[in-house]
C-alpha cells in the first residue's frame, strides 16, 4: 500500500466517523439510514452520466454490491434495536476485516505476510475492545450479538464484491455510482414495504443534515473502492475501520463525552495496527 493510498483511506475513515456523528438527527435509526441512502443515491444518479459506463463483466458485481449494501443497512437497523451504538457499531465494523482477510486469502489468493496479519488483528482487536461495556452496563443480548455479527458479514461481503467488481469495471467511479443508485432503490422499496407512505415523510425535518452526511458517506466509500483497486482488500478493509477511532476522538474532543482507560487502550491497539500496516 503506497503512502498516498494509506492517507486517502485514513481520510475516508475520518469522513465515515464524521457522517456517523452528523447522522444523530433526532430520527429513529430506520429513518436515519433511509435518509442517508436516498441522499447517496440521488447524488450518485446525478454523477453517473459523467463517467464512462462500467465494463459488462462488472455488472453482476454491481448487482451483488447493491444487494449486499442494502442487506447491511437492514441488518444494522435490526441490530440497533437490540443494542447501543457503542456496542453494535464496533462489533459490526471490527469483525469485518478478519472475515475479509481470511476470505481474500482463501479465494482471491492475496498474500498474508506476518506483519500484515498482525496489523489486521491489532486493528480488529482494538475495535472489538471498544464494544465492551462497563460494570454498570447491561451485556449485549444474544440477538443483538447475532445481528451485529451478521452485519459484519455483510460488510465483509460487500467489501470483497465491490473490490473485485471495481477492478473488472475499468471505471470505478461509474461502478460506485451505479451500486449506490441500486442500493437507494432497494432501501426505498424496503422503506415503503415496512412503513408505507410514512417512510419518506418522517425524514423531511432532517434533510439538511442528511445532505451533509450523505455526501460524506458517498465520498468515504468512493475513496475506499478506489483503494480496493490499488491495494490488498484485507489491508484496505482493516484500515478503513479506524473510523471507530476517529469517532471516539470526535466524541471526546468535540462532544465532550467521557472516554475511559478501556477505550484509550483500544485506541492504542488501533494505532499500533496502523503503524504495523505501514511497515
Amino acid at each position: 500500500m503506497t503512502l498516498g493510498v494509506f492517507f486517502a483511506v485514513l481520510f475516508a475513515a475520518l469522513l465515515h466517523a464524521g457522517w456517523n456523528a452528523i447522522i444523530k438527527l433526532g430520527l429513529d435509526r430506520f429513518s436515519s439510514v433511509l435518509l442517508l441512502t436516498q441522499v447517496q443515491g440521488a447524488i450518485a444518479l446525478l454523477l453517473l452520466p459523467w463517467f464512462a459506463p462500467p465494463h459488462p463483466d462488472s455488472w453482476p458485481w454491481i448487482a451483488a454490491g447493491g444487494l449486499l449494501h442494502a442487506g447491511y443497512n437492514i441488518f444494522l437497523i435490526h441490530a440497533y434495536q437490540h443494542g447501543d451504538l457503542s456496542q453494535i457499531y464496533p462489533l459490526a465494523r471490527g469483525a469485518a476485516p478478519l472475515i475479509v482477510a481470511v476470505a481474500s486469502a482463501l479465494w482471491l489468493h492475496e498474500a498474508m505476510a506476518p506483519l500484515r496479519v498482525a496489523a489486521i488483528l491489532s486493528i480488529a482487536a482494538g475495535i472489538l475492545l471498544m464494544a465492551r461495556r462497563g460494570r454498570d452496563s447491561a451485556p449485549l443480548s444474544p440477538r443483538g450479538l447475532a445481528f451485529a455479527l451478521a452485519t459484519a458479514a455483510f460488510t465483509a461481503a460487500y467489501s470483497m464484491a465491490d473490490g473485485y467488481g471495481a477492478r473488472l469495471s475499468l471505471s470505478l467511479s461509474s461502478f460506485t455510482m451505479a451500486a449506490f443508485v441500486l442500493e437507494a432503490l432497494l432501501m426505498l422499496a424496503y422503506g415503503f414495504w415496512v412503513r408505507g407512505r410514512r417512510a419518506l415523510a418522517g425524514v423531511r425535518p432532517a434533510l439538511p443534515a442528511g445532505l451533509v452526511a450523505g455526501t460524506m458517506s458517498l465520498g468515504a466509500y468512493w475513496i475506499a473502492i478506489w483503494a480496493f483497486t490499488l491495494a490488498p482488500l484485507a489491508m484496505v478493509a482493516a484500515l478503513r475501520e479506524t473510523s471507530v477511532l476517529f469517532a471516539m476522538l470526535i466524541a471526546a474532543l468535540f462532544l465532550k463525552e467521557r472516554v475511559g482507560p478501556l477505550r484509550w487502550t483500544a485506541a492504542g491497539l488501533i494505532l499500533a495496527g496502523i503503524l504495523l500496516m505501514r511497515l
